[in-house]
Order: structure tokens, then C-alpha cells, then sequence
């Protein structure tokens, strides 16, 4: 298993996976993707025996490289699932590509969601209702647990909580724009202004953060993996979660005279 001090030292490497988590049944891979930019993308491989999970695997430019960086871990149409936060197309929009590849592949995400993936070309493919199944069970006999995360940004985004890693798969909630990017946050609060960035215009409110944060009570969170930015070690989770419930956004902002 990857220990935290080694986990708060690694480097985004951009021609292989990089491992975030492994023990004898159960990996997570971050499958780095060189695009120069503020707003940089995420997406995670999740392997647990027979199951290889790709978590919010991207727009349809991203699919060669992130097939590439599978291949080096698996056979890319072993692949059996995609889990998405929500519905944009840097999220979901590469869905197409490995549906074509692999037509069996599970499309894991909210009832909301799954009415406007359609638009992006397929239609007809296994969706799994994490409102209706709130827990994904895996091989290794451990569990992938949904969180609804309303309104963060979309109206039934979804976070996911990995119970073999305690590691939490964040979506946009996290999320942080930031031209000198480090894979891992190394000073939280210098990464608090990269955040604020992104969730001031993106998150609708205070009350949906707090209502997030309240969600959360209970589990123990060893990692925060959001899809843009920098990933969240153990040491700042608290102030991650002290970060969303002091956190003024969205209409808060904008209708400063409803409050």
C-alpha cells in the first residue's frame, strides 16, 4: 500500500500510469494527460479483479491517450465500467469511444445524468442507477460508495468514496485552476485560492456545500481525488472540509441582496 509520506512526494509522470494506491486485490491508477493548461483534467483507473473502472474518463480528445495509459495496465476493452460525477463533456463526452470499443461496458452514474448522456450520440448501453444502487460491489468483497453532491455544480452530481482506499473521488467538487500545477497539494492554503477560482462562479451555494460536508460525517477520507487539479493528501482533508463549509459561492455571490 502507498503510505502518505510517500504519497505527498509524487510527480506527475506522463507516459505510464501513476500509482495512487495498491495492496493485493485492489489498485488505483492516475492516468496522467500532458495538456498545458490551467484547467487540467483527472481521470483514475480503479482495478479490482475482474473489474477495471474508469472514473470520469474525459472528452472525446483525451480517449487515445487515456486507451494508451490503460493498455499499460490492461487489455483497453477488459475495461467494464465508466463512472461518471456528471454529464459534461469533460467528463463523460469520451463515453462514445469506449462504448464503441466495448459495447458491455456499465455507464455508472445519477438518474440525471444518465436523461443527457443520449445527447452524446449512444444511447443504447448498461446503466447502473447510483441512486437506486448506492453502493458498487467489487471482487475484492469492498465497495465503491455514491454520494449525491447536489447542485456541486450539476443537480445530482455525485461523488464516490472508495472504501478499500478511504480515498474520495470528488468530481468538480475540489476542483482547482491553477497554472502551476503539483499533482499532490503540498501548501493548502495557497491551493485555497486555486479552488476559489473555479467554485465561486461553478458551485451554487453555500447551503449545498454545507449539505455536501454534512455527508460526509463518518468516513474516515485518507485522500480527496477531484477531476480538475491538484489531489488532496491526508494532512488537508480537514481543511478541505473546513474549505467547503465556510465557502461563499454561486448565488451567494451573485444575489448578495436575498440573504
Amino acid at each position: 500500500m502507498l503510505k502518505e509520506n510517500t504519497f505527498e512526494k509524487l510527480k506527475p509522470v506522463f507516459d505510464k500510469p501513476t500509482v495512487l494506491f495498491e495492496n493485493s486485490s485492489h489498485s488505483i491508477y492516475w492516468l496522467g494527460i500532458e495538456n498545458e493548461t490551467a484547467f487540467r483534467c483527472n481521470t483514475y483507473l480503479i482495478a479490482d479483479g475482474s473489474e477495471y473502472i474508469l472514473v470520469d474518463p474525459g472528452s472525446s480528445s483525451f480517449f487515445p491517450k487515456v486507451k494508451e495509459r490503460v493498455a499499460q495496465i490492461v487489455d483497453p476493452s477488459k475495461v467494464t465500467a465508466l463512472l461518471l460525477c456528471h454529464q459534461d463533456p469533460d467528463v463523460s463526452a469520451s463515453m462514445v469511444d469506449w462504448l464503441r470499443l466495448n459495447q458491455e461496458i456499465k455507464v455508472i452514474t445519477s438518474p440525471r445524468t444518465q436523461v443527457l448522456l443520449p445527447h452524446y450520440g449512444i444511447s443504447d448501453y448498461h446503466f447502473y442507477d447510483t441512486e437506486e444502487n448506492p453502493e458498487y460491489k467489487l471482487p475484492s468483497g469492498e465497495a465503491l460508495r455514491f454520494i449525491g453532491a447536489p447542485f456541486l455544480h450539476s443537480p445530482m452530481a455525485i461523488a464516490t468514496y472508495d472504501t478499500t482506499s478511504r480515498y474520495l473521488f470528488s468530481g468538480d467538487i475540489y476542483a482547482a485552476v491553477d497554472s502551476d500545477w503539483s499533482l499532490v497539494v503540498n501548501d493548502f492554503e495557497e491551493h485555497k485560492n486555486s479552488m476559489d477560482l473555479f467554485h465561486i462562479d461553478y458551485m451554487a451555494s453555500q447551503i449545498a456545500a454545507r449539505g455536501f460536508v454534512k455527508r460526509l460525517e463518518g468516513l474516515t477520507i485518507d485522500a480527496i481525488l477531484p477531476q480538475h487539479g491538484s489531489i488532496i493528501p491526508a494532512r488537508y482533508v480537514q481543511d478541505a472540509i473546513e474549505y467547503l463549509q465556510n465557502l461563499r459561492c454561486g448565488t451567494d455571490i451573485y444575489y448578495p441582496d436575498m440573504d
